[in-house]
């Protein structure tokens, strides 16, 4: 396969940045995304021209640090994948591809395609925690009865491996799905209970302070999650904000 490639580059994050054709020759139909991009990037070095900059990890769909923004979706033009997971064979022969970062002001570009998404860290730690009595007095998990539809809905919530596709995908770059879901995985179960009025408040306070904007109600966050988490945990924390915000 031939390609032409329109890729975002930025220095730092204070250059402009600018999208940048490459022609890429002979490619491979079964290589992922990625390994495309590490071919280009060995075809720049040799020409004695800088490596495009792209985040990744595990290469298996679990990490979530290959988001990249391709030809206007998040993680490309599959679904249910993260961008490691799309291979070649999805695109055709002679076909511009444009590759850019995550838009949104709470994921500042810090070169190329590789974004600060540590805002999703510091709602986490402001909140996406159970405090757990160590005393020696513990109580197995496993020995609290908890319903099976429960369990399941909070099992799926926590399949969210924070990637940052649902505000990618968002036209307010809202991080409610995010949120939600991991607000939903302890709001389902015994344990997330005893801390469920702070944990929504301060999570939902702590994304506002980081700059996401509001949901907008399209559902293009669910459709572009490489998880599939479903937009109900949005409804969920809503739910949990209201009641805490009563109480409180």
């Amino acid at each position: 396969m031939d390609l032409k490639l329109k890729i975002w580059r930025q220095k730092n994050a204070n250059d402009k940045g600018k999208m940048v054709d490459y022609p890429i020759s002979n490619v491979s139909p079964d290589m992922s995304f990625l390994e495309m991009l590490d071919v280009l990037n060995n075809e720049l070095i040799e020409k004695g021209e800088a490596p495009v900059s792209f985040d990744h990890d595990c290469r298996e769909g679990i990490c979530g640090s290959c988001s990249l923004y391709i030809n206007g979706e998040a993680h490309g033009p599959d679904r249910l994948i993260t961008t490691c997971q799309l291979h070649m064979r999805t695109f055709k022969d002679g076909e511009t591809i444009t590759i850019e970062p995550w838009r949104a002001k709470a994921f500042p570009v810090i070169k190329d395609l590789v974004v600060d998404r540590t805002a999703f860290d510091r709602i986490q730690h402001a909140g996406g925690f159970i405090s757990v009595n160590t005393s020696g007095n513990t109580i197995d998990a496993n020995a609290i009865p908890i319903n099976k539809a429960d369990a399941d809905n909070a099992f799926m919530a926590a399949t969210c491996i924070g990637c940052g596709a649902c505000v990618a995908s968002c036209k307010n770059s809202s991080a409610m799905l995010f949120v939600g879901a991991k607000v939903s995985q302890f709001a389902l179960l015994p344990q997330g209970q005893v801390e469920a009025t702070d944990r929504v408040l301060n999570m939902v306070k702590q994304m506002d302070e980081e700059g996401f904007g509001n949901c907008t109600n399209t559902g293009a966050c669910e459709v572009e999650c490489p998880k599939g988490i479903s937009l109900e945990n949005i409804a969920r924390m809503n739910r949990e904000y209201l009641s805490a915000s009563l109480k409180g």
